[in-house]
């Protein structure tokens, strides 16, 4: 209907484009009602003088009323336009035409379009006139999940499957990816099951303690840009939704309150020109740090509750009121660094929570950040600082994944050298064995020298698969894997604060699986035979190589692990199937004296040895 009001529009203004079939075309009309240039018919003639003559007498005159009153053309000009041929499709009797026209003449254009019974049915005369077709606009829908782009025709994401009206947001990942929501009666079903469990806790201090506000759900990005941001709060929603199903929270986990961290503990980690540039932003609809880093008129807020939430679970932790935490916040944090906001992170949640242990009591903290990016703000605030042990495992590809820091040389400075140890994988696809290899060989040697008081997971979960941005395929269970394996370090103290993550259904998932963990359930993961990829044990025996020098534990540990990869590639390559190499002749041999030789070295021919 939009198309045909806008071709009324343009006809009422003396507008037309007509276009016919073999090739002929005719020029727009003039504002006045006369045409641009002369209209020839199939047979190369123009328009004749006594048209022109017409069109001058009616220049005020729209298309549309010459089509409806044919009338005000004098009856005697037969004789004057009798050489005149009408367009092809109009050359058959126009009299029922003339009729209908006559006694319809109050009739639109648009009414005689759409009410084609009012001419008879033999009236065939414009059989080959064409309306034009309405535009039609494709139609696109977002993921939920993945954020991806999909067209209309479908109704699951080409991407990761999922439907596109699936209840992820309510149920979390237990929610099927093949089919709409089926409503909140399983979720009431599950949530009333576990509302007891709150009750059966003996004591706070023998459980697991969760941060969330929802407050945190306000920061988003105001304006769309060409699809979903992927740091959204449907990330915190799904987590939730999962926790909630499953019963775990509210239920086993209980909350603690939320407040907004202050200035003061803020400066511990930013400057003041940082805190004061995040503040500003709660005046303004909407900005942006960097082309990717967000803000709205709730984002600063959001940055301090996420900060304070994880300020007062390190202290809590610490302080044995609790047994362990999870931080379900947002904006996260840990490419926040001393001066500036970037990566969509504002404050350094970690650093914070870090910094918070430390002034409960703690005398040095572990940080272990498992993002697939880089924690480059983490880096930067503890580099000089032997208090903060910083391990990261990342994709880093020779500083062409974002952001490009996390080197293996990247070790820390001014004293504080082997402080900081980066694991970069130089490939997207790690998956659970190299992450566990690492943690084997690596991580839990390190820190367990180390000897912390206090630790922090950066549970950052884009290295999931699935994951849009990570493009890896860490598993629910090695993240729980993960997670137990670094439980036994600081007598259980352990923090796990979200980082990224921008697949809901992995995310959630992932979470929920680490949770668990904190709850004292078993990973469920052998550890046996964990072989990594040959990409994956090159960076770990170069990261081996660097940390060696500042942590003599890795010093035995480096003939042993070289020995032992050296067998497996050893045993690897004996198992593979070799194909024979063979001798292959010339081909101009085929023809010549040396044929029967060329034929026995292709394989074409068989020497048979005799028996004995």
């Amino acid at each position: 209907m939009a198309t045909e009001a806008l071709q009324m529009s343009r006809l009422a203004n003396g507008e037309a484009e007509n276009s016919h079939r073999n090739g002929r075309r005719c020029g727009n009309l003039g504002s006045e009602g006369t045409s641009d240039r002369p209209c020839a018919d199939e047979n190369g003639g123009g328009v004749t003088d006594v048209i022109r003559k017409k069109a001058k007498k009616q220049k005020e005159m729209t298309f549309q009323d010459m089509y409806n009153n044919q009338g005000h053309f004098d009856e005697d000009d037969d004789d004057e336009d009798s050489d005149w041929e009408p367009a092809q499709g109009q050359r058959t009797s126009q009299m029922p035409l003339q009729r209908k026209a006559r006694q319809q003449k109050e009739l639109t254009f648009q009414d005689m379009y759409t009410n084609q019974g009012l001419f008879d049915e033999d009236d065939d005369d414009d059989g080959d006139w064409e309306p034009a077709q309405e535009h039609v606009e494709t139609v696109k829908w977002f993921c939920t999940n993945c954020t991806m782009v999909n067209f209309n025709d479908v109704n699951q994401c080409d991407i990761c499957g999922e439907h596109k009206e699936s209840g992820i947001l309510r149920h979390g990942f237990f929610a099927s990816p093949f089919s709409y929501d089926v409503g909140p009666i399983e979720v009431e079903y599950e949530i009333k099951g576990h509302k007891d469990l709150g009750s059966q806790i003996p004591t706070l201090n023998s459980s697991t303690a969760v941060g969330f506000d929802e407050r945190m759900l306000l920061h988003s990005e105001v304006e769309m840009k060409s699809h979903p941001h992927p740091e959204r709060p449907d990330r915190l929603r799904a987590i939730a939704a999962s926790l909630a199903t499953a019963g775990i929270f509210p239920g086993r986990c209980y909350p603690i309150s939320a407040r907004e961290i202050t200035r003061e503990e803020l400066q511990m980690v930013h400057s003041l020109e940082h805190i004061e540039t995040v503040d500003l932003t709660s005046h303004i609809l909407s900005s942006y740090f960097t082309p990717d880093t967000y803000a709205n008129e709730h984002s600063a807020r959001a940055a301090r509750l996420a900060a304070g939430l994880c300020a007062d679970l390190a202290t809590e932790i610490f302080s044995g009121r609790a047994k362990n935490g999870f931080a379900l916040v947002r904006p996260p944090g840990h490419h926040a660094g001393v001066r500036q906001a970037m990566g969509f992170c504002l404050h350094n949640n970690a650093a914070v929570a870090a910094l918070a242990a430390q002034v409960a009591g703690a005398k040095k903290v572990l940080i272990v950040d498992w993002d697939v990016h880089h924690g480059n703000g983490t880096q930067e605030i503890f580099d000089q600082n032997k208090s903060v042990l910083y391990i990261s495992l990342h994709r880093h590809e020779g500083g062409k994944f974002y952001p490009g820091t996390g080197a293996a040389l990247e070790v820390g400075t001014m004293g504080a050298e082997g402080y900081c140890v980066n694991i970069p994988w130089s490939c997207g696809g790690v998956g659970d064995n190299d992450y566990i290899f690492a943690f084997q060989h690596i991580v839990l040697p390190i820190a367990s020298e180390f000897a912390p008081d206090f630790t922090i997971i950066s549970a950052g979960f884009d290295a999931a698969r699935g994951d849009p941005l990570g493009c890896c395929d860490v598993t629910p269970a090695g993240y729980a894997q993960m997670t137990h394996m670094l439980y036994a370090l600081s007598s259980g103290k352990l923090l796990v604060i979200l980082e990224g993550g921008y697949n809901l259904r992995s995310i959630s998932s992932s979470a929920t699986a680490v949770i668990k963990v904190l709850l004292g359930e078993s990973p469920g993961c052998n550890l046996d035979n964990v072989v990594p990829s040959k990409a994956g044990a090159q960076t770990i025996l170069e990261v081996f190589k660097i940390q060696m020098n500042f942590w003599p534990t890795l010093g035995s540990r480096f003939s042993d692990l070289q020995a032992e990869w050296g067998m497996y590639c050893l045993k690897n390559k004996k198992t593979r199937v070799k194909k024979r190499r063979r001798a292959v002749a010339p081909l101009w041999w085929k023809w010549g004296k040396k044929s029967l030789l060329y034929h026995l070295l292709n394989g074409h021919l068989h020497v048979k040895s005799k028996r004995c």
